[in-house]
């Protein structure tokens, strides 16, 4: 009997590891200095599952006095070296997902994420979850982020796979796998990754 699906691809922030808090208090720390007020409640409204770069258009726009957009870019380098040496000391890995990684040695696995490889490789390897991982896809390999199928159909090809399950947690990560034409389970947290993609594959 022929499985309904022959791969998983993970999407990383928030899937895989619970890293939104950390990307959220770099951000946040980094931009209260030019009056950006930002918000747990607007970084998940606005940021997740958002290129870095592309946020900054949203970001400039919740400045209490009018910022260019060109003039973030120094803090978008500045956040990236922040959010180094924060995730180099958390363990934003729950057991629980490890051990689901580790069981899925049927199915062919990737990870799709807009984030950068210094951001997640540590993580996989840390975790010892990387060599699990038959392909991973980074912000910087596609030329389309997420919404845009392309990140998905990117990783599928590397695979060589056609029936991939997605496991995704923000709205443009949802849409994007669906342009793929994939199916998907959408998690509100990385917590709930191991039973939902259980149940999903049956």
């Amino acid at each position: 009997m022929t499985r309904r699906y022959d791969s998983v691809l993970f999407d990383f922030d928030g899937v895989l590891a619970d890293t939104e808090p950390v990307h959220w208090a770099c951000w946040s720390g980094i931009l209260a200095p030019l009056g950006i007020d930002l918000t747990w409640d607007l970084y998940c409204a606005n940021c997740i599952g958002v290129a870095d770069l592309n946020m900054l258009q949203v970001l400039a726009t919740l400045a209490s006095h009018p910022v260019d957009v060109e003039a973030l870019r120094p803090y978008y380098a500045q956040k990236k070296d922040l959010f180094r040496r924060r995730i180099a000391e958390a363990s934003p890995c729950a057991a629980e997902t490890i051990e689901l990684i580790a069981s899925l040695s049927d199915y062919r696995l990737a990870v799709v994420t807009s984030s950068n490889r210094f951001e997640v490789a540590p993580v996989l390897e840390r975790a010892g979850i990387s060599q699990y991982f038959g392909a991973v896809v980074f912000g910087d390999d596609v030329a389309q982020h997420k919404p845009s199928p392309e990140p998905y159909l990117l990783a599928a090809s590397r695979l060589g796979v056609r029936r991939p399950l997605v496991v995704e947690d923000s709205v443009a990560g949802v849409a994007s796998a669906q342009a793929a034409g994939f199916d998907v389970v959408q998690v509100n947290c990385a917590g709930d990754v191991p039973r939902m993609v259980r149940e999903a594959l049956g």
